[in-house]
């Protein structure tokens, strides 16, 4: 057997050009690189989240305004097109921005859809920042230490509905799954 030498293979490599099969090879490994990527990084933030935690869905519901935050900016893409093609765009706006660094002070609802790790943090942030009357609905996962007021859906589509008052959570034991609405709009009357 003959050994090559390197540069005269990479040589031969150059000067080749491409069959039909050597280009199906460069498609179909670029389209399983794709999924690849897809999969390990955009796929999860894609899974299906609880149709009440949308904005969009927020902004049906009658909330105003109805703010949406994200880093991935694949998700906002996605966000911004489905807003689109409801007809909200105008009225519905996603930013790619950290929550934890934007303030809800003038959040009279706010959904989160957040990892169970994260969530005595966000508790802290949220009982700071929200004014009084305000109701939180967490998807997916509840508030660690804060009593719902409200519990609608089941497994993956469950939601935890809680009400800030004096500066905190409040409200009586959770009520049963089959609770109704969770959005509720800010009282016009109030302050």
């Amino acid at each position: 057997m003959e050994q090559d030498d390197p540069d005269e293979a990479l040589t031969e490599l150059r000067e080749r050009r491409l069959g039909a099969l050597e280009l199906l090879q460069v498609a179909a490994g670029s389209g399983l690189a794709a999924y690849a990527v897809w999969a390990l990084l955009l796929q999860p933030g894609f899974r299906r989240v609880p149709l009440r935690l949308q904005v969009l869905a927020a902004h049906k519901c009658g909330l105003r305004p109805a703010v949406g935050y994200e880093l991935n900016p694949w998700l906002v893409g996605l966000a911004r097109l489905h807003a689109w093609r409801a007809g909200c765009a105008g009225s519905v706006s996603y930013h790619r921005e950290d929550l934890w660094k934007a303030s809800l002070r003038d959040c009279h609802n706010v959904c989160v859809f957040l990892a169970p790790s994260v969530l005595p943090l966000l508790e802290s942030k949220l009982q700071v920042e929200l004014p009084e009357g305000a109701r939180v609905v967490s998807g997916r996962f509840p508030l660690p230490t804060w009593r719902p007021v409200a519990v609608v859906g089941e497994g993956l589509d469950r939601v935890w509905a809680y009400d800030i008052h004096n500066g905190g959570p409040a409200g009586p034991a959770a009520p049963a799954p089959s609770s109704t609405s969770v959005p509720r709009a800010p009282d016009p009357q109030a302050g």
